[in-house]
């Protein structure tokens, strides 16, 4: 099947997912879905949620936000929800905190609830999950500094301060599951769908 000239649209601001998605030749448009995601994970708690359900959750907000904008495109969202037994992670807002984050993180096996939703004329249309699961290394404080050093602020942008794709693979001793999925996006799945619906070729 051709590819249509369907409308494509990321809702993050991820630079991850982003890349992924045009790495895989598709031609996406980027407009980050502004939502505040801390009430969102706040009221999933109160209610006893699943990581998964509330990155689920977060991905169709997202989605559906910007689809409301643009009803004739595919818009897609995605979320993580890291969960390290009972606790869930969020984003670091600073260096310290991405430090005192991965010292917590440290010899411990976390999940990342990773889901994607796309909408289309404002409501969800499909989904996909994913669960990998990380196992942190016992790295030393001297590792960890020369770490946070050299990443800077890019830690800033991801739910476990690390980037799989860059430096922050040396924290980890054993990876399981989808590596496209750890990157924040179960792409394998999403560009089935978009062969689905001629979006790409088949």
């Amino acid at each position: 099947m051709a590819a249509t000239a369907r409308r494509v649209i990321l809702a993050s601001a991820s630079n991850a997912r982003a890349t992924l998605l045009r790495a895989a030749g598709v031609d996406i448009t980027v407009e980050p879905a502004a939502i505040d995601e801390s009430i969102l994970k706040r009221e999933a708690r109160d209610r006893g949620d699943s990581a998964i359900a509330c990155a689920k959750a977060l991905a169709a907000e997202k989605a559906c936000l910007i689809s409301r904008r643009h009803r004739e495109a595919l818009v897609i969202g995605a979320d993580q929800v890291l969960a390290a037994g009972k606790e869930w992670f969020d984003k670091p807002g600073d260096l310290a905190e991405a430090r005192s984050q991965l010292q917590a993180l440290r010899g411990r096996a976390h999940q990342l609830a990773t889901a994607v939703c796309v909408s289309l004329d404002g409501e969800p249309l499909w989904w996909a999950v994913s669960t990998p699961e990380l196992q942190m290394r016992e790295f030393s404080e001297s590792f960890l500094a020369g770490y946070v050093a050299a990443e800077g602020e890019e830690l800033l942008g991801s739910v476990g301060a690390y980037r799989i794709e860059g430096p922050g693979v040396q924290l980890f001793c054993r990876i399981t599951g989808d590596h496209f999925a750890v990157m924040g996006l179960p792409l394998v799945e999403l560009l089935g769908f978009l062969r689905e619906h001629g979006v790409i070729e088949t």
